[in-house]
């Protein structure tokens, strides 16, 4: 029986997670769950699976009492169930979206807690970091995210076949826009940018699909979870989202990660790993890689993407923290209409060229600057509407 804990239990990964949890009860615990504001869907978990706690992080209350299930409230309350009950927990599924997951994952490994990781902030800002601390501590770092997931998998003794890498390739939807002309991106609209092709996610990580930031965080979170150069990594669109990664080694043999676009699976293999589990996934047949395609993604097109790979290549995580936060309230300002598509890049961009590039490797710094960018960021949607 392992114990777990979900941060942020009531988006999608949290949700799908849970619905492999009611699967298997004989295998997980619930020691507690977490959201922000959505209380109704909180609810019903408590409801449905009886943590011992639930910790609300935004302005919402509960009225009702859980015979056994005890509710806090607020950010630090959630840092503190995090560090008083570590020796209970297993696995701390980290599914919050934004820079709100690193603190509580930082916390997780701290206290030598296992990490399933689904919130790439977490390594996109503090990516050393918490690779450093999961090694002073013993913790282990496994990626939620279907690429990451897949490299995990490929990469067989990863304490020692790094060296022996030549290129690791992430895959990419390229979101709804993928086959779009670049010179028509000034025109798309909210509703269109949330129409994924291929995967069923929250609004703000579709937004990075449409965008492609989402692949440029990949990358600079697959540099520090893998120990990997920027010149080892590479992205292709592969429209059918079969492929989820692949690992080129330099004796010419290429390991790939293949199955239907389900994030179940990288969820389940995350949370009872080493081993895996039967949560009823529709098994591959070799028929299905009839006509599978590759691409490169036009840069010009998806210019967020080309901002991330400069990033990645200057390899500071001052300029990677710059870049998440931006792009965090830049999009929320695209979904709010307050900006346009096209507009999320020209923030980004411009917040970017106020900040200078350095290493960050306190995570006080780390919080204090991705605050200082958000209120930069502010500031230049707000000119940018005038």
């Amino acid at each position: 029986m392992k114990n777990i804990a979900i941060i942020g239990s009531t988006g999608s990964i949290g949700v799908q997670a849970l619905d492999i949890v009611k699967k298997h009860r004989d295998r997980f615990k619930i020691v507690f769950l977490s959201c922000h504001n959505n209380i109704s869907e909180l609810e019903k978990q408590i409801a449905k699976f009886e943590p011992e706690y639930a910790v609300i992080t935004g302005n919402f209350h509960i009225d009702k009492n859980f015979e056994r299930t005890k509710v806090f409230y607020g950010a630090n309350e959630l840092n503190n169930l995090i560090k008083n009950e570590s020796g209970r927990i297993d696995t701390v599924l980290s599914a919050a979206v934004g820079f709100a997951g690193v603190l509580p994952s930082y916390n997780a490994l701290l206290e030598s807690t296992d990490v399933a990781l689904a919130n790439k902030e977490s390594i996109v800002a503090a990516g050393r970091l918490m690779t450093e601390t999961a090694k002073k501590t013993g913790a282990s770092i496994i990626p939620v995210d279907s690429e990451h997931s897949a490299i995990f998998q490929c990469l067989v003794d990863r304490d020692k076949t790094t060296d022996f890498v030549e290129k690791v390739i992430l895959t990419a939807s390229g979101g709804p826009f993928r086959y779009r002309p670049a010179d028509s991106m000034g025109f798309v609209s909210v509703d269109e940018a949330l129409k994924h092709p291929s995967w069923s996610m929250g609004n703000k990580i579709t937004v990075d699909s449409a965008t492609m930031m989402n692949k440029g965080l990949e990358l600079i979170e697959a540099r520090y979870l893998f120990d990997l150069s920027s010149d080892k990594l590479d992205v292709y669109i592969h429209p059918q989202s079969i492929v989820h990664s692949m690992v080129s080694y330099v004796d010419g043999s290429t390991l790939a990660q293949l199955g239907y676009p389900d994030m179940r699976t990288p969820i389940s293999y995350a949370l009872n790993y080493p081993k895996r589990l039967n949560w009823g996934a529709q098994p591959l047949t070799p028929d299905i890689l009839n006509g599978l395609t590759f691409f490169k993604p036009d840069i010009d097109k998806y210019k967020c993407f080309k901002l991330a790979l400069e990033v990645l290549h200057e390899d500071k995580n001052s300029l990677m923290i710059v870049m998440n936060a931006s792009n965090e309230i830049a999009v929320d300002s695209f979904l709010k209409g307050y900006i346009d598509f096209v507009d999320i890049y020209t923030v980004i961009s411009k917040v970017l060229e106020r900040f200078t590039a350095k290493d960050i490797k306190n995570i006080d710094e780390i919080i204090l600057l991705d605050k200082r960018v958000r209120s930069e960021t502010a500031t230049i949607i707000k000119n940018l509407r005038r």
